[in-house]
């Protein structure tokens, strides 16, 4: 996507499982200037039916919604907008069918993000919105399916993670129905400790100077906290459990009349703050600062680059090479050999999307990444490791989409697979995954030596590769690769030809 430019109007849209929200700004010199903001609580989460499928009337309130933020985003074009889904569209069963109403309400693409994800945006918009003092701070956000905890310093996020526990998750489980009793207090306090305890062991070794909160549930106990008065700025260990005792003591939702809580959140404030209390208890805070900033601040300061200097996806890509020892100039061979594929096609197959085009890049710099674990079946293995590791800066779909090229560029073509990608990614996927394909075998001498001059041409389903008279006679094996390849492709209702 371009990156836009400064003064230019951005948005963020945040589907949350909790409420949807949208945040207009100008981008000035680094700094936004807010110009519109809306937000409505959908209860995405608590849409979820015994199957978790997103219900139809769940679906209309989300839909609704989304017709009102279409209507003010209409004219502003797709690099300056950003909408992306959490915990509930990461985890309900139709949610691909869904994404694609919601993108026609919108107007504009919807992007599923993993956890990690998230709470690398999260730290990014709590970073930005709160003063440099150069000190190492822990990032607490309590969403309405997940809770995501962070320690970084300055800018740079350092540990990151995403439990499956949120505000709205909680309450249906422990308060279904809407009733607040010890025993069901006890129960959702213990299970968000044992959580805590299982997952969160970095998080209590590490040394911060002071922790911060960021989002609804937080925000709403920092306000109610303090018009109580039972403290005056942020909130402390003794206001919470002064808080702890009056929801308990209210025994209903309903009767939890409290100044500061908004009454559309009241249905998930209990399990939110049974969340709140099992982070203080189990990583022994005290008190905690609350910050404006967050997913969708974050949202709007990725879209600016900041910080200017860092591409977090290639970072994690590189990371990632490192992690698993790929051979680095291999793996620049098989890269520069693929644009240099690329270049020749890129008009006739379309691959002009450079949304699309740096998974060519990104895969080529990984493909070897299953090496690590054994050669045989090693783009299997890598298209595994990519799938379900923790990539700062991608989307689940792009997960996906990258993970899905490893598998596809050796053997026979995964082309079921397909199926699991959005209709308009399908045939680019096969279209970059061919150009892949050809480049590693192209590379399979592993030599420092340059190839030759060579040239690709397409049609729609037609390649032709052109390499120097007489340079193929001498590579048998190089023949026979690409012998085999023309009958991979055949499958894939393309035809090569080598001259």
């Amino acid at each position: 996507m371009p990156t836009p430019k400064s003064s230019e109007v951005l948005a963020a849209v945040d589907l949350g499982s909790n409420s949807f929200h949208m945040k207009i700004a100008r981008a000035y010199e680094g700094e936004l200037q807010v110009l519109d903001r809306m937000r409505e609580m959908i209860h995405l989460g608590a849409g979820l039916d015994s199957d978790g499928n997103i219900t139809s009337t769940a679906q209309q309130r989300a839909l609704d919604c989304l017709l009102k933020f279409g209507e003010r985003l209409r004219a502003m074009p797709q690099r300056a907008v950003r909408a992306v889904g959490t915990n509930t569209l990461r985890n309900a069963r139709n949610a691909k069918e869904f994404l694609a109403a919601a993108e026609r309400a919108l107007g504009h693409p919807i992007k599923i993000i993993s956890g990690q994800e998230e709470a690398r945006l999260i730290y990014l918009g709590v970073a930005h919105t709160l003063a440099d003092n150069g000190q190492r701070r822990l990032v607490l956000d309590i969403g309405g399916g997940s809770t995501e905890l962070i320690i970084g310093e300055r800018g740079a996020p350092q540990h990151l993670l995403s439990l499956e526990m949120g505000c709205v998750s909680f309450s249906r489980k422990y308060f279904d129905g809407g009733e607040i009793t010890p025993k069901r207090w006890q129960r959702a306090h213990a299970a968000a400790v044992e959580t805590l305890q299982q997952a969160a062991g970095e998080f209590r070794k590490a040394r911060w100077e002071h922790a911060v909160g960021a989002s609804g549930t937080i925000r709403t106990v920092d306000s109610v906290v303090r018009l109580a008065g039972w403290c005056n700025d942020g909130i402390t260990r003794t206001a919470l459990e002064r808080l702890t005792e009056t929801i308990v003591k209210s025994g209903h939702v309903e009767r939890l009349k409290i100044a500061g809580l908004n009454q559309e959140r009241a249905p998930v404030f209990a399990g939110g703050v049974a969340i709140l209390a099992a982070l203080f208890e189990v990583l022994g805070l005290n008190d905690m600062r609350v910050s404006d900033g967050a997913l969708r601040e974050g949202l709007l300061f990725d879209m600016l680059g900041w910080p200017a200097e860092e591409d977090t996806c290639s970072s994690s890509v590189a990371a990632l090479a490192a992690r698993f020892h790929v051979d680095e100039a291999q793996a620049r061979r098989v890269e520069n050999t693929a644009w240099q594929l690329l270049a020749g096609v890129a008009i006739d197959w379309d691959l002009h999307d450079a949304h699309i085009t740096k998974h060519l890049a990104w895969a080529a710099q990984l493909h070897e990444i299953g090496m690590d674990i054994a050669s045989n079946q090693h783009h299997k293995h890598g298209a595994y490791i990519v799938e379900n590791a923790d990539l700062d800066g991608f989307t689940l779909f792009e997960h996906k989409l990258l993970g899905l090229l490893l598998r596809a560029q050796r053997g026979k073509l995964p082309l079921a697979a397909r199926k699991e990608l959005p209709t308009a990614y399908s045939t680019p996927w096969l279209r970059i995954a061919v150009l892949l394909r050809l480049a590693i075998i192209l590379q399979r001498g592993r030599s420092t030596e340059a190839l030759p001059s060579l040239t690709l041409m397409a049609s729609k389903r037609a390649l032709k590769l052109q390499l120097p008279n007489g340079w193929l006679e001498s590579r048998p094996l190089l023949r026979a690769d690409l012998a085999q390849e023309v009958v991979y492709l055949r499958e894939a209702e393309l035809t090569l030809e080598v001259g």
